[in-house]
């Protein structure tokens, strides 16, 4: 798999990441449904994860793209943005 086709993918699973985060959290302030939070729950812990390894495992890591990529929630957006931005700078440079 190609540099590009794994950040794709791992784009997809922070965006679905960020999504179950605020779904989960708009169910809690408000109705609190468990079968949201059943559903949701579970679909977050697996785009946290695979956000998580995703970035581990690209070849433009840094320490701080992969401490970034820890944070629940908007951790992975922020860690493909650095990823993002090593590869400008190296491409610049």
């Amino acid at each position: 798999m190609d540099t590009s086709h794994a950040r794709r993918l791992s784009r997809v699973a922070a965006g679905v990441e960020l999504g179950t985060l605020v779904a989960t959290v708009a169910n809690l302030a408000t109705v609190h449904l468990p079968a949201i939070s059943s559903l949701v729950g579970p679909l977050h812990g697996c785009a946290y994860l695979f956000t998580v390894v995703a970035v581990a495992r690209d070849p433009g890591r840094t320490r701080g793209t992969t401490g970034l990529a820890l944070l629940p929630g908007i951790g992975g957006v922020l860690a493909l943005r650095g990823l993002t931005r090593s590869d400008a700078t190296a491409t610049a440079a």
